[in-house]
């Protein structure tokens, strides 16, 4: 079989195979595009934003905003350092987040079916 032949097959070969792979990854993906967690800090975040928010009773009225912990949830850094994630039932973390000019700390429990955000504090 003659070189520009067996080039031509692969090349069909290959543009079917990329085909079938960009459809199965849109499918897999959803519509919002790749989101693929592995590393830590994605994944405690990830897991987080999926359950409901409770908000402790002694956390200041100011600082219960679901917009704002949701902005830590999505973008935040977690420290695991500080975190307590052997503690059972509910895991501790310390997320950290830039929020309209203020670096700002977010205490939450992590439970099985629900997150409890126990407080904020300003890093500055």
């Amino acid at each position: 079989m003659a070189f520009l032949k067996r080039l031509g097959w692969y090349l069909v070969g290959l543009s079917i195979g990329l085909i079938f792979l960009v459809f199965f990854l849109k499918k897999k993906s959803g519509e919002e595009g790749f989101d693929f967690c592995y590393l830590p800090n994605c994944r405690v975040l990830k897991d987080m934003r999926s359950k409901p928010l409770v908000f402790s009773e002694s956390l200041p009225e100011q600082y219960q905003d679901t917009l704002m912990v949701q902005s830590f949830l999505k973008d935040g850094n977690v420290d695991f350092g500080k975190s307590d994630t052997k503690s059972e039932p509910c895991k501790t973390y310390y997320i950290s987040h830039e929020y309209k000019g203020r670096e700002l700390e977010l205490k939450a429990k992590n439970c099985e079916d629900v997150v409890t955000v126990e407080k904020i504090n300003s890093l500055n």
